[in-house]
């Protein structure tokens, strides 16, 4: 069985940059997301938080209406005692038994002003908490509109891009495979130390891409031939010259239109 031939350098510096031009259209896909999954997700959990908060301040006011109810039975108690210990008055033998159903009446009476006391308590808080769940709603219907354009906002843009970007993820891993590991795993630190996530750059009026240091005359000759992998001794970034550069350009731009459809 004969042998696969092993990669030309030329050929593993096009699948380099090939592999660049393709991670740096999916970066701009997810550019294009920008911040607008992270909104939708902080959204969503205002909106929870709000419709738990109001929950609970249902819940509050349900528990200061069943407090007024059993102040208010409290004080019907009390009355019914009061008119009990006042007929009892009436059939005492004594100072004694009297005085002490006049204090009976007293308390009872103490009672229903303490009572009516904690009802107008729970009255006004009634009406802070009304305030409060206003508010709260007020928010809450802000925050719903915002989330429903947020999403919609987000939707239309995964349904122009998602399966744009996982088209281009599988051919971000089948160009990897084209690459020797050693190339792959220099090609991916370098991605991730810099800030735009280039790791390949071609030659642009004598200095790397993005750069602002000259490249010296002899190493772009030795960039132009092709015949070894040469990085960028300032940023690291492997090097390719303009030619080769655009013609994969070219190339890949048809690869995106056709995966863009």
């Amino acid at each position: 069985m004969a042998k696969k031939a092993e990669a030309t350098v030329e050929e593993r510096l096009r699948a380099l940059y090939d592999l660049q031009l393709i991670d740096s259209r999916v970066d701009e896909i997810r550019n294009i997301r920008g911040e607008l999954p992270l909104e939708v997700r902080d959204l969503e959990d205002d909106v929870a938080g709000l419709n738990t908060r109001l929950e609970k301040l249902n819940d509050s006011l349900n528990m200061i209406d069943e407090e007024i109810k059993s102040k208010k039975n409290q004080i019907e108690e009390s009355k019914t005692l009061i008119k009990k210990y006042t007929e009892q008055q009436n059939n005492v033998r004594n100072n004694r038994e009297y005085n002490s159903l006049s204090k009976e009446i007293e308390f009872q009476e103490l009672e229903m002003q303490l009572a009516d006391k904690h009802i107008k308590e729970f009255k006004v808080q009634i009406e802070q908490k009304k305030e409060v769940i206003s508010d709260a709603k007020e928010k809450l219907k802000e925050r719903t509109e915002h989330l429903k354009h947020k999403k919609g906002e987000l939707d239309a843009i995964l349904k122009e891009t998602e399966k744009e970007e996982e088209a281009l993820i599988k051919e971000s891993t089948k160009y990897q495979k084209k690459i020797e590991e050693r190339l792959v795993i220099a090609y991916n630190r370098i991605r991730n130390n810099v800030k735009n996530g280039l790791a390949v750059v071609a030659i642009e009026r004598g200095a790397s891409g993005g750069s602002f240091f000259t490249i010296p005359p002899q190493i772009q000759v030795e960039i132009a031939a092709r015949k070894k992998v040469i990085t960028d001794e300032h940023s690291g970034r492997i090097l390719v010259d303009a030619l080769l550069a655009e013609e994969e350009k070219v190339k890949m731009n048809k690869l995106f239109v056709k995966l863009s459809k």
